[in-house]
């Protein structure tokens, strides 16, 4: 990928997943561009298409677009950084450690990336005393 298109998308980010907000300052594990739409299923690597991922949300979505919302059992499409808004779909609990889905959008890209899990739960409460978190 070219150099230029990463860094577009890792600015764009704010060097935060695009999905759980984890901060690639803060995290053990590697950062990636991640397809929105996969390549395996045609998707392209435009600016429109990728998203910049710990390494935990993109092995997660793997190739997923959509996935069961857990309240209706529905498959809804998972959450689209490029198109979808956060706040419309995702809020923070009162402690800014865990995210809570809001819409059928929200809670079926909570459960299927596990945006909750207990490594990025663990980091969130650590970096709120500090100021550090959220990142937006």
């Amino acid at each position: 990928m070219p150099e230029r298109l990463r860094n577009l998308v890792l600015q764009r980010a704010h060097n935060c997943c695009e999905y759980c907000f984890s901060q690639a300052d803060y995290s053990p594990a590697p950062f990636g561009i991640e397809h929105i739409f996969p390549t395996a299923k045609g998707g392209a690597s435009e600016p429109e298409n990728l998203a910049w991922s710990c390494q935990g949300c993109n092995g997660r979505k793997h190739t997923f677009t959509d996935a069961p919302d857990p309240y209706t059992g529905f498959l809804a499409p998972l959450f689209n950084p490029r198109t979808d808004k956060w706040e419309e779909h995702f809020a923070w609990d009162e402690e800014f450690s865990q995210i809570i889905g809001l819409s059928p959008i929200g809670r079926a890209t909570v459960e299927c990336l596990d945006l909750n899990r207990k490594e990025v739960f663990n980091l969130r409460k650590l970096l709120v005393p500090l100021g550090l978190h959220p990142p937006r």
